[in-house]
C-alpha cells in the first residue's frame, strides 16, 4: 500500500495566498490580507479532486504557524478556518479580538 503523498504548501505573497500542493499540482489555496500585526485568512478553497486529503487543514496549519512566527493575530473571516480554530484550541491565542469601544 503506497502512503499518500504529502502536502506542501508555500506563500505566494505576490498573490496574498497559501498555495498547497499535491504531486506537484495545485490543490487548495488560502487566501489573506495582511496588515500591521494582523493576518485575516479571507477564503480557503480545495479543488475537489482533492478534498479529503487534508489540504485544507495543511493550508490552515500552515497559516497558523506562519502567523505565529511573524507575531501576527489572525481574523478567521473564512468559515472554515474559524472553525479549524475552533476545533484547535492550541491555537486559540492568536486569534484576533476586537477590543474597540466605539458605539454609535
Amino acid at each position: 500500500m503506497n502512503a499518500p503523498a504529502p502536502v506542501t504548501v508555500t506563500d505566494d505573497r505576490a498573490a496574498n495566498r497559501y498555495e498547497a500542493r499535491l504531486g506537484g499540482e495545485v490543490a487548495g489555496v488560502a487566501a489573506y490580507l495582511r496588515a500591521e500585526g494582523l493576518i485575516a485568512l479571507v477564503h480557503t478553497e480545495v479543488d475537489p479532486v482533492y478534498e479529503g486529503n487534508g489540504v485544507g487543514s495543511a493550508l490552515t496549519r500552515h497559516a497558523l504557524d506562519a502567523a505565529r512566527a511573524d507575531g501576527l493575530r489572525v481574523l478567521a473571516v473564512c468559515p472554515f478556518v474559524a472553525g479549524w480554530m475552533a476545533r484547535h484550541p492550541e491555537y486559540g491565542d492568536l486569534a484576533y479580538e476586537n477590543r474597540s469601544t466605539v458605539t454609535d
